[in-house]
């Protein structure tokens, strides 16, 4: 019952403020361009600002956590793989495939993720919270949009895809926020508190963008929710299980194994919804599966918290 409160407390909020979001679109208080907006604020601000101050919780050298970093790269490729066999078993189209790729590996890991295991675990696990969420932030921004790129309708560029990716603000932060804690550097207090501000702020702006999003959209029919239903079913049940019985007699610690199990078990993260948006993707599917993942762990995250010990 406590671990039910718990992922509750932490999930219950977030659904209030894409509802938030849901009620201005539809009063007509708020228009597309907000969403253009508050993405870019975002992407470009409040995500780099989040990575950065997790990444200020490590503890000790980087090299311990290398075990912690190579299973869970190993679990994003192949996530990031299995888009190949299912695109061809389903016959699905070019965009589609494209949109695995943000789907099936990259849960809410960051704001997410990192408030359930903070919650769950206590104090002592939040190092192990910024690794994993930089991580995911890395394979996402790396091999992640080199394989949209790749397989996107124009041509292939590799010096474009250096380019843009050398000017991404999120693998910026996750480069800006190691170096910091390998140098031992302390921030001056005033930057600190500024970057504590606007890493507080992305959730709900993100969301709020998220909800305005749905409330411009048409409900869908059952069967688009199903195929919803589909995908949440893969990425918060079936993908982490099997990762779980592969990992459980690994060495990692208990506390990493059940850290990067429940991390795994995370809805859809809006940062993928976010880069649907940038690259035209499906991005009315992605959204839905954000909110009805985002409803469905008030469940499964105290299932799996209960089963995980």
């Amino acid at each position: 019952m406590d671990s039910f409160i718990i992922a509750l407390e932490t999930i219950l909020p977030l659904f209030l403020v894409i509802f938030a979001g849901i009620l201005f679109s539809r009063t007509k208080a708020a228009s597309q361009n907000w969403i253009e907006i508050l993405n870019k604020y975002a992407l470009w601000i409040g995500f780099p600002a989040l990575v950065i101050v997790s990444l200020l919780h490590l503890e000790g050298e980087i090299k311990t956590y290398l075990p912690l970093i190579l299973i869970n790269s190993g679990y994003i490729i192949v996530c990031l793989i299995l888009a190949y066999p299912i695109s061809m078993l389903f016959r699905l189209s070019g965009t589609m495939k494209r949109s695995l790729f943000l789907i099936l590996p990259f849960g809410n890991i960051a704001y997410l993720g990192i408030p359930v295991l903070h919650s769950t675990f206590g104090e002592e696990i939040l190092p192990v919270a910024a690794i994993i969420s930089a991580v995911y932030v890395f394979w996402m921004l790396t091999l992640g949009l080199f394989l949209i790129e790749i397989h996107g309708k124009q041509e292939f560029n590799l010096k474009r895809l250096a380019l843009s990716l050398a000017k991404n603000p999120l693998l910026i932060s996750v480069f800006t926020g190691l170096i910091i804690v390998s140098f031992q550097i302390t921030l001056p207090a005033f930057l600190d508190k500024t970057l504590r501000l606007f890493s507080d702020s992305v959730t709900a702006v993100v969301l709020f963008s998220l909800g305005i999003f749905l409330g411009l959209q048409k409900l869908g029919n059952p069967r688009e929710w199903l195929r919803v239903a589909v995908f949440v079913t893969i990425t918060m049940i079936a993908l982490p299980a099997i990762f779980f019985a592969a990992i459980r007699f690994s060495p990692l610690p208990p506390d990493q194994i059940k850290s990067t199990v429940l991390d795994a078990t995370m809805p859809l993260g809006l940062t993928p919804y976010a880069l649907s948006v940038q690259y035209k993707l499906e991005t009315t599917l992605l959204a839905r599966i954000v909110v009805l993942g985002t409803v469905f762990s008030m469940v499964s995250s105290p299932l799996w918290i209960t089963f995980l010990g």
